[in-house]
């Protein structure tokens, strides 16, 4: 199985890959390259969630409760949330993610499970384009699709390491447990397949939301820039008078 170092060393290479394919033949904005590549290289820590204790799950708790808070920046202003409120919603994802979702990853996954597999990638992928709203759609499938790129490059190199050819060629028994659509526990499978369409309702009903929370501010805005003008009646007004 390839180690941390491995895993990091892979997602960053593939997503530099992908962040300039983004700008050279996308039409993708330099920050918005970067901003993908950066994704791609963290995501593929993403399925090491699932171990249970050591590097793995310290480095990725720690750095993604420090992350995802400043992904979620333009999810907050869209909400009309002041500086200050920002904050305090920050601090409170940063909390989540540290110790109840890590918590939750420790209690009721177990490494080489369904968090394993192709499903589980496209729900990080889902996740990232909620918490990630863009005023260009094309812009945030990008960077959600560099979450789901870093994420399945673990699980590819978790299965190639699965092939041993030191002594001629043969397959270790955890072949097949990374890169795979179902896993032995029907519940797992359930749960999994649970969340990916959840997240998918989420998704396409929140194309529409956003479109009209950012539609109606605009509009407030407009309507604080542009003071009403002064009416004149007149029944009272004669110049003549």
């Amino acid at each position: 199985m390839a180690d941390f170092k491995s895993h990091i060393t892979g997602s960053t290479l593939v997503g530099i890959g992908y962040g300039y394919w983004g700008v050279t033949t996308q039409a993708m904005s330099l920050e918005s390259g970067i901003v993908a590549a950066g994704l791609c290289s963290v995501s593929g820590m993403l399925p090491d969630l699932d171990s249970d204790s050591g590097i793995p799950l310290r480095e990725t708790s720690m750095f993604f409760a420090a992350v995802v808070p400043m992904l979620m920046i333009d999810r907050f202003r869209d909400l009309g949330l002041s500086n200050e409120a920002m904050a305090v919603a920050a601090m409170l994802v940063y909390i989540a993610i540290r110790f109840v979702l890590v918590e939750f990853f420790k209690r009721y996954t177990v490494h080489r499970g369904m968090w394993h597999s192709i499903p589980a990638a496209l729900t990080a992928g889902l996740g990232a384009y909620l918490l990630m709203p863009c005023q260009s759609e094309s812009v945030r499938v990008y960077k959600s699709l560099a979450v789901v790129l870093g994420f399945t490059v673990h699980l590819i190199m978790d299965e190639i390491w699965s092939v041993d050819t030191s002594g001629g060629f043969r397959l270790k028994k955890s072949f097949g447990t990374a890169l795979k659509f179902f896993s032995d526990s029907a519940l797992a499978n359930l749960s999994v397949y649970a969340k990916l369409f959840l997240l998918i309702y989420l998704a396409w009903g929140d194309i529409g939301i956003a479109e009209r929370i950012r539609n109606r501010r605009q509009l407030e805005r407009t309507y604080i820039a542009q003071p009403e003008s002064p009416s004149i009646d007149f029944q009272k007004w004669n110049p003549w008078r």
